[in-house]
């Protein structure tokens, strides 16, 4: 396994996206336990992604523009829907203990945030495929455990987010203002990753 995949891969995991601010909400509105199953669904909201990278959908999607683009959009379309969600108090990233959501709740959520999460698409299908060679017996069992070393990542990482925020629940709950300002920090920070991604190159 190469340094510049654990490094590349070590970036984009730590690197602010859906997945982690999801984390960062549960546990700060419900308490470490629900931002271990928020970093846990989102490590499950993985899955899709590798399985298109191991079916060649990837390719396909690197490949054409036009499949290209639909990804893009369309992940553009559901940051800017969270950013919406978010701002008005709603969805899963509500960062307000008077709603707390169940366990299935969290899980169903959680995937869903990572399936439609456009960084992973991009990763997968733009990045991943670099370090598998084309053709070979070993193409599809050094896919998979690149793979699973990337999920594996996740879920430590989104879940050290979510201790953290955790810890700090008490302090962030007790000021309204803060949880005002937090809330329109995630839509905003929403808002930025939709742009990047609609002005990416394929």
């Amino acid at each position: 396994m190469s340094p510049e995949f654990l490094a590349t891969t070590l970036i984009v995991v730590v690197t602010p996206g859906p997945g982690v601010l999801y984390t960062l909400a549960a546990g700060l509105s419900q308490g470490a336990r629900a931002s271990a199953i928020a970093a846990f669904a989102c490590t499950l909201g993985i899955l899709p992604h590798m399985v298109a990278a191991a079916t060649g959908l990837a390719a396909l999607l690197y490949t054409s523009a036009l499949a290209f683009d639909a990804v893009r959009f369309a992940g553009v379309a559901y940051l800017l829907y969270m950013a919406w969600t978010t701002w008005r108090e709603g969805g899963g990233l509500t960062v307000d203990e008077r709603t707390p959501r169940t366990a299935r709740q969290i899980v169903a959520s959680g995937i869903l945030v990572n399936i439609l999460n456009p960084k992973l698409t991009i990763f997968f299908f733009a990045f991943l495929p670099q370090f598998v060679p084309s053709q070979g017996l070993d193409a599809l069992p050094l896919m998979l455990q690149l793979s699973s070393v990337f999920m594996v990542l996740t879920l430590v990482i989104f879940a050290i987010y979510g201790v953290m925020a955790a810890a700090v629940r008490r302090q962030v709950l007790d000021r309204p203002r803060v949880v005002l300002w937090m809330r329109r920090t995630f839509a905003a920070a929403f808002v930025a990753l939709g742009l990047r991604l609609a002005t990416a190159d394929r």
